[in-house]
């Protein structure tokens, strides 16, 4: 079976990779696309075919999905350019005839009401439109979204957000790849739509106060207007629009937008997912070196 995975150099592509080489797929089974092939050379050294497309060149896509079986679509990163991006994709898997283009959406679907939804429920749309077979990995919100930020938390003393007791149930990226490796490699996901989230979900003061077990230091959860979070984030700076989304998704955090825990992911892996407090835990030895 010949599996391709876009988006191959970045923080979910890769984590798909070694899953997959982990679960025994031949490494000349895996094409890995990626923008510059000097990210994944220790990929290619294991004999991972590396083919080199970006989304916004139709052109070089038409070759980086020949052969393949199925195709992990992984959403592109720049929020308002996605759409012809996406579009470009998927006319390059139709043309090539993929056997199951699985394509990370975002929690909620059709149902997600916040502005950083909108291209992920018109992508649905045009893979619907395409004809092709499909898998909508509908992911919600990953635990390293927060902990990647963690130095600027112990900085500040303080968790900001604009949420207020809103939940999250977020889960590790290694789940969420877990997840993807488990539909490219398996049967009887072609049509379905998971909701992915992990098994608990948790609150900015209980993020807060993990933070604080983790590494001795009191730290609180200041949670502020969404005016003034976008304020803190341009401080940060952030662009004005990309801001205004994270604002946005607080919104959507207020309204319990990411707080369903409807088990899939930890089905279709077949374990639990990593809790928060492992995630912070991991996050917080990183930092200590």
């Amino acid at each position: 079976m010949s599996i391709v995975v876009t988006g191959a150099s970045g923080h979910l592509g890769r984590l798909v990779v070694a899953d997959l080489l982990a679960r025994g797929v031949g490494a000349g089974d895996i094409a890995a696309v990626v923008r510059d092939e000097g990210k994944v050379a220790d990929l290619a050294a294991q004999g991972v075919d590396v083919r080199v497309a970006t989304y916004d060149d139709p052109q070089s896509l038409k070759g980086a999905f020949k052969g393949g079986e199925r195709v992990l679509f992984v959403s592109g990163s720049e929020v308002g350019r996605r759409l012809p991006q996406h579009t470009a994709v998927i006319d390059a898997a139709r043309a090539a005839g993929v056997g199951l283009l699985a394509y990370t959406s975002i929690l909620g679907g059709p149902e997600a009401d916040i502005a950083l939804a909108e291209e992920h429920k018109l992508t649905e749309r045009l893979i619907l439109d395409s004809g092709l077979p499909y898998t909508f990995l509908r992911n919600g919100w990953y635990t390293e979204v927060y902990t990647q930020n963690l130095g600027t938390v112990l900085e500040h003393g303080a968790v900001v957000a604009s949420a207020g007791e809103g939940r999250v149930a977020s889960a590790a990226r290694a789940d969420y790849a877990a997840a993807a490796a488990v539909v490219l490699t398996g049967e009887g996901h072609e049509g379905r739509a998971y909701e992915l989230s992990g098994d608990t979900a948790w609150s900015f003061a209980e993020y807060a106060a993990e933070v604080s077990r983790a590494t001795g230091l009191e730290i609180r959860y200041q949670n502020v207007s969404s005016e003034q979070y976008l304020e803190v984030l341009v401080g940060a700076g952030l662009p004005a629009g990309l801001a205004e989304v994270l604002v946005d998704v607080d919104r959507g955090i207020g309204r319990g937008l990411l707080a369903g825990t409807s088990g899939e992911l930890s089905r279709l892996i077949g374990r639990p997912t990593t809790p928060m407090p492992e995630s912070v835990a991991a996050a917080v030895r990183e930092l200590e070196g």
